[in-house]
């Protein structure tokens, strides 16, 4: 597994956000193993010294994930999903920004955008504007976005076994969010980096590295 080969304690902290288009979830396992200084890491990995099963989050995500038969509306989905980034923003990412680490966080509004905004249709100026509630002035350094069809995440999804209830929308729903993830890359191209995630592992966790390096060394 690459390595990001830049001693970056003592650097200004980063936020940065790995996405993906083709599917719903995110493994940051597929994040280059990162420096080390005094035996202490420099990226602080969303619940990576707790046990997620106890965060209340996690507990949040369960509810939103689980394919029951109680229809969840699309607004209580929404407003569940800040509620648990308020959580991780309070209680996670800030404490590691100010120390000085870079953060590393699967998804962050930019997926509420895609997901709830370009796939339910929700008007994003309400998003933006919930947004602004929950984390002010907390945004991204750098979003690494894995892009690939929708056809492609999804079939990668089954092979993991069975679906969630985010994984169970029509092909045309993942289509719009991979359609408003872009739309977002392509307003903001120095904040997005984009990486073919149709490339095998390696690949694509070398291009991963050249991007943070770059980030690292500004």
């Amino acid at each position: 597994m690459p390595r990001i080969s830049t001693n970056i304690i003592g650097f200004s902290s980063k936020l940065i956000v790995v996405a993906i288009t083709g599917r719903p979830m995110t493994n940051v396992s597929i994040f280059p193993k990162s420096t080390e200084s005094d035996g202490e890491s420099s990226f602080c990995f969303r619940n990576s010294k707790v046990n997620a099963a106890k965060l209340i989050p996690e507990k949040i995500r369960k509810i939103l994930l689980d394919p029951q038969k109680e229809e969840v509306p699309e607004v209580g989905e929404l407003l569940l999903f800040f509620a648990a980034r308020s959580f991780h923003v309070n209680n996670v990412i800030q404490p590691a920004l100010a120390e000085g680490k870079y953060v590393v966080c699967d998804r962050f509004t930019d997926a509420t955008i895609a997901y709830q905004g370009s796939g339910r249709g929700f008007n994003v100026d309400r998003i933006n504007l919930i947004a602004n509630w929950v984390h002010k002035n907390i945004e991204p350094d750098m979003t690494i976005l894995l892009d690939a069809p929708a056809e492609i995440g999804m079939e990668r999804a089954k092979k993991r076994g069975s679906k969630d209830r985010m994984e169970s929308e029509q092909m045309s729903f993942y289509r719009r969010v991979r359609k408003g993830y872009l739309n977002l890359a392509k307003n903001e191209p120095k904040r997005f980096a984009i990486i073919d995630a149709t490339k095998t592992l390696i690949e694509v966790q070398k291009d991963i590295t050249k991007h943070l390096e770059n980030l690292v060394n500004e």
